[in-house]
């Protein structure tokens, strides 16, 4: 069989991460040839010829990172920079062939595979990753086009991304329900988010996560068994992701609709545009970000009358994880922040059935208001939820980390704080920072660095800043006063 008919041309081989470690460290890697599933197949001679023009740094390098982490899927990585250096020599081109385009890998992780053929899910991630690359290098970053120097601009270009991606789609219903949480938690906390999912697929509802493990893919696992029985046939499981968190939150092949956003406040503008129901379940620094930047937009006055069901939610061992998060929004943001929010523990129908309430009360208002049911327009998010924020040294010591300030531009300044954590934690230039400057230093006033540092020891005490078993050093030092 020729390899276009195969689709795939397979070399098994045996890589070994280093001389000097042992057999026991060895990875099974396949040679392949891929052709194009999902949303595209053609790329013109100027796009692809941009891609491949510098092999070491630039698109390609985000290409190629992002296409290791879709391979790794599954894997027992949560470190950007370890993924990296266990499989150096993972390659990536894109072929032109008459009939549209295919992918040459090389050196691919076995994993991806079975009996000879890649997992369709991980096929269709890695044209996803291409298209979005490719269309944000081309039509947002190198284009007049959109104004990345305001809040519409920034807005308008995530809007673009997600409708190029196909996520975008008029619906007559809302029900996109977002679930956040953490990719390292307990099993009992997994199997409760899967719980979870699958009250909420009984409703009829669909799910949007980060896209990785954990509580991330549990609502979806729990989602399609539901969505099965209620012979729903084309449920929606949607991953947003970036490039900087990829590798330590490889996709899950449930995810149907895979979208890489070009940084993170791009990706949780994403979710709070397009979700219609959020639920957030235990976690460690990433989820407190997620929560810190919902709370920072609903605190704005100009979005106090604007629904949006949030709710914290566990199985009964997380009880005291939900105490700690509510003692920490009330000590930094206050009482508002906490009433923005309801907190239901071991109770997945109850969930469920709240958030269907609240997806309801979403549907009404926009209908009202003559808002989109697929895009929510009228949340105001201002520029400081907006600007990219690169977690070096100097920006995480100049933090205006003090109560002289609206509630909502803390809010800000502590998601941005927990972003810097999470890059040190995880995110591969992050970790070579630390390597090389040691750890972040977070100044600020003593009423709220004190909550923070004990909100982080308690992350640092249950596990949940890296995967279970893997040794924790801290990547930020707490300077108060």
């Amino acid at each position: 069989m020729t390899a276009e008919a195969a689709n795939e041309i397979l070399r098994p081989s045996l890589y070994h991460s280093s001389t000097e470690e042992p057999a026991a460290t060895s990875y099974e890697v396949v040679d392949a040839l891929i052709s194009p599933r999902g949303h595209l197949e053609i790329l013109s001679r100027a796009e692809i010829n941009e891609l491949l023009a510098n092999r070491h740094d630039g698109l390609y390098a985000l290409y190629r990172n992002c296409s290791l982490a879709v391979l790794c899927s599954g894997s027992d990585i949560d470190d950007g920079k370890e993924l990296l250096e266990r499989h150096p020599g993972f390659q990536i081109k894109v072929v032109q062939r008459q009939r549209g385009i295919k992918l040459e890998i090389k050196d691919a992780p076995a994993s991806a595979f079975v009996d000879g053929r890649m997992i369709t899910g991980i096929q269709e991630h890695l044209f996803a990753v291409l298209r979005d690359l490719v269309y944000v290098n081309d039509e947002i970053h190198d284009s007049a086009r959109f104004s990345l120097a305001t809040s519409e601009g920034i807005t308008d270009s995530v809007f673009h991304i997600l409708r190029n991606a196909g996520v975008v789609k008029a619906v007559a219903q809302p029900n996109l329900v977002v679930c956040w949480g953490g990719h390292s938690i307990s099993r009992e906390e997994y199997d409760y988010t899967k719980a979870v999912g699958y009250q909420l697929g009984l409703r009829g509802l669909d799910i949007c996560t980060g896209c990785g493990p954990g509580a991330m893919k549990g609502p979806m696992k729990g989602a399609t068994i539901a969505h099965a029985k209620q012979r729903i046939p084309h449920g929606r499981y949607l991953g947003f992701t970036e490039p900087g968190i990829v590798a330590a939150e490889a996709p899950n092949p449930i995810v149907n609709h895979l979208v890489i956003l070009p940084d993170v406040e791009k990706r949780l503008e994403a979710f709070v545009r397009t979700g219609h129901g959020f639920v957030v379940f235990p976690g460690g620094v990433g989820t407190a970000e997620e929560i810190l930047y919902a709370l920072g937009i609903l605190l704005h006055p100009k979005n106090a009358g604007v629904p949006f069901p949030l709710i914290f939610t566990g199985p009964k061992s997380a009880a005291d994880y939900f105490t700690q998060i509510d003692r920490f929004i009330g000590d930094t943001l206050g009482a508002e922040a906490q009433g923005r929010y309801k907190i239901i523990v071991d109770d997945p129908a109850q969930v469920a059935r709240e958030l269907l309430a609240g997806v309801e009360q979403v549907h009404a208002f926009r209908k009202e208001n003559h808002d989109a049911y697929y895009f929510n327009w009228l949340l105001n998010i201002e520029h400081d939820f907006q600007q990219p924020f690169r977690p070096t040294h100097e920006a995480m010591r100049t933090l205006r980390l003090h109560r002289k300030q609206p509630n909502h531009l803390l809010a800000a300044q502590l998601r941005r704080a927990f972003s810097g954590v999470v890059a040190g934690n995880v995110k591969e230039y992050g970790i070579r920072a630390i390597e090389k400057r040691g750890p972040f230093e977070i100044h600020g006033d003593a009423s709220v660095m004190d909550p923070v540092d004990a909100l982080l020891s308690c992350f640092v005490k249950q596990q949940r800043m890296k995967l279970p078993g893997k040794q924790y050093n801290p990547c930020y030092r707490i300077m108060a006063g």
